[in-house]
């Protein structure tokens, strides 16, 4: 199995708002059952809690799954206001995002 090229995989943010309680299987089972994209493609997934100061990231690199967390002392991560879907990002938009919360 090949690792997966960071140029070629992409950066989905899932709108609307994520139980944080979820781990990396109930993570990857939202992203197939609700999102309807495939956890194992190489994607970044990233979900943000009602609270909004906490976002996961999950994403597999050809090896295994990998879950990212990251918590705002202060502040709120910016977020698409659309439900029930995926608004995919640049690398640009991601570092943005997780350096430039409001």
């Amino acid at each position: 199995m090949q690792a997966t090229s960071r140029e070629t995989s992409r950066t989905w943010i899932a709108t609307g708002q994520t139980d944080m309680r979820k781990g990396m299987q109930g993570l990857s089972l939202l992203v197939q059952e609700s999102l309807g994209r495939d956890p194992f493609a190489g994607d970044v997934f990233v979900f943000r809690g009602r609270g909004g100061s906490l976002i996961k990231a999950l994403w597999h690199d050809g090896v295994g799954l990998s879950l990212y967390a990251k918590r705002l002392d202060r502040g709120r991560f910016v977020w698409p206001a659309t439900v029930g879907g995926v608004v995919g990002l640049s690398a640009a938009q991601m570092s943005y995002l997780l350096d430039h919360p409001c």
